[in-house]
């Protein structure tokens, strides 16, 4: 019995390592294109160690164009990335509260609005969104890549109603007691007690942001203004030769700070995905 076991245990993560594998390989792929000249990586060979090793993509790609470094467009991307996923926490937490606390005329159906912008695709408010930022004179900016955000955002003010309704509401009650404010019991209360479901927006908020590549392309008109993934664009160049190298370089060093956040904070993620409230 325990040699059957053991081999089932064997089987099970030879399998799971080969998926895996399989998973990850494109982006290993293009770590090891980060190295290869282009004559190589245009050759499509699915070999991952490099026939010569070109370590000066990086060097290539840093430079940017322009005479603008990615350092200016890792800039970019982190202070807009930062400041709207600060705006998602607050303005979702605080509707989120609101939605699951306190009793109010027409909650039901606010509730329902929020709900049915889950189901429209990002494409067809696009073309308004932009119309209204454009007679308002905020094109070009960061402005319209960051204020939505400070309006809630409705998956994440869903998934933060789904955790509160674990949050005892004697912790409320007894909060009111004491004379705390509502302002006061969401500040002292819930919001600590809402850790795991705010690491968990902070990871996937931060994510979508750093990878958004439509918004800044309809948004930022300078070159000096690029976001990082814009700035990888600039790389393909149909009337020239495009330089992969220098592109797989500066792509995979995008991806460190997404690596480093998921890093960092993954033992919330399940936390704040899979339990609904505190545990007894």
């Amino acid at each position: 019995m325990k040699s059957k076991k053991v081999t089932k245990k064997i089987l099970y993560h030879v399998l799971v390592l080969i998926l895996g594998f399989f998973m990850i390989y494109p982006v290993l792929w293009m770590i090891s294109g980060s190295f290869k000249e282009n004559a190589e990586i245009l050759r499509g060979t699915l070999a991952l160690i490099p026939q010569n090793l070109k370590m000066s993509n990086y060097a290539t790609g840093w430079r940017g164009f322009g005479g603008i470094t990615f350092a200016t467009f890792f800039k970019n991307s982190f202070i807009i990335t930062v400041i709207a996923t600060f705006g998602t926490v607050l303005s979702s937490s605080l509707v989120a509260y609101a939605f699951s606390r306190i009793r109010f005329r027409g909650r039901k159906i606010w509730f329902t609005c929020m709900l049915a912008t889950m189901m429209l695709p990002g494409q067809v408010i696009m073309i308004p969104q932009y119309l209204i930022y454009y007679r308002l004179g905020l094109v070009p900016g960061y402005v319209p890549l960051i204020l939505p955000y400070f309006c809630g955002q409705a998956f994440f003010i869903y998934q933060m109603m789904q955790f509160m309704q674990g949050i005892p509401r004697e912790l409320d009650e007894a909060a009111k007691i004491d004379g705390c404010s509502k302002y006061k019991i969401y500040s002292n209360i819930v919001l600590p007690l809402l850790k795991p479901s705010i690491v968990t927006t902070i990871i996937i908020q931060f994510y979508w942001k750093w990878d958004d590549y439509m918004g800044p392309l309809l948004y930022l008109s300078r070159p000096k203004s690029y976001t990082v993934s814009i700035a990888i664009k600039q790389f393909a160049d149909s009337a020239s030769v495009t330089d992969y190298g220098a592109m797989f370089a500066m792509s995979t060093l995008s991806l460190i700070p997404v690596f480093l956040i998921f890093l960092f904070f993954n033992r919330y993620l399940v936390e704040g995905i899979g339990t609904s409230g505190l545990k007894g």
